[in-house]
């Protein structure tokens, strides 16, 4: 079972605390004014809940002033295999090309009477916008005798989220960075579409028996795609676009200088 977002911000909830704790029984002095002007991160979130493998994306923070900075995201991302789905006339068998992208950028505004420390340690809010864009290949094998052949089916998905995030990072000793974006409610636009290869003659019934599936393929490797596609389907064509609530969490680690 995959790692639920609750699950997450619980986990970001106890390293504030602790972390906090820490620098308070160390009795470090108070300073305004950083030697770090820089992060490099990683995002460890996404990699936790896509796969390792397939998603490894990177970030720079620029501090602006001992208040703000400014960040970027980017890097590759992909959905993870497929466990399994079976429908009254398919079953997955075997998973094609997995392939896609993040960007991200963010500005933030660390908090003065909430940190001791200036930027890039401590409190922060600020907008931002994230884009992924997924492609996925998965092979169907018919279980039905008589059925005809296999079918590939071959899906875009792409996201636009514009949000408000708030969030703590933590610079540990003189160079490491744990970057807590523990709020990011937004507003998500959602483009998919869907097309098949292998055989040009399928029913009508078949046609919604794969949009359903690939909607379960959407449920069960994205968190929160199960509410945003709550009441919505895959039409005729496809494709579907909705728009709904968004969201961001993220850890990331990297290292100030």
């Amino acid at each position: 079972m995959k790692p639920k977002p609750f699950f997450f911000a619980v986990m970001a909830a106890i390293l504030v605390l602790t972390c906090q704790r820490s620098y308070a029984q160390s009795g470090r002095k108070d300073s305004s004014v950083s030697t770090n002007k820089n992060v490099i991160r990683y995002n460890f979130t996404g990699a936790l809940l896509f796969g390792f493998d397939k998603y490894i994306v990177l970030g720079y923070e620029r501090v602006l002033s001992p208040k703000r900075s400014f960040s970027v995201n980017i890097g590759s991302a992909a959905l993870p295999k497929l466990i399994s789905i079976v429908t009254d006339s398919f079953e997955t068998r075997k998973q094609g090309e997995r392939k896609g992208y993040n960007v991200s950028i963010d500005y933030r505004f660390y908090l003065a009477k909430e940190n001791k420390f200036a930027a890039p340690h401590g409190v922060y809010i600020g907008p931002y916008y994230s884009y992924n864009h997924f492609e996925n290949e998965q092979l169907w094998e018919r279980i039905k005798p008589g059925g005809g052949n296999n079918i590939t089916t071959n899906s875009d998905l792409n996201i636009h989220t514009f949000g408000f995030e708030l969030g703590y990072q933590f610079i540990l000793g003189k160079h490491f960075a744990l970057d807590l974006v523990m709020v990011g409610p937004g507003i998500g636009f959602y483009n998919y579409k869907a097309s098949f290869a292998g055989n040009t003659s399928l029913s009508a019934e078949n046609k919604e028996q794969l949009y359903d599936a690939l909607e379960q393929i959407l449920e069960q490797k994205i968190p929160g795609m199960n509410y945003v596609f709550n009441d919505k389907k895959i039409d005729a064509d496809g494709t579907l676009k909705t728009r709904d609530v968004g969201y961001r969490f993220i850890v990331h680690i990297g290292y100030a200088f």
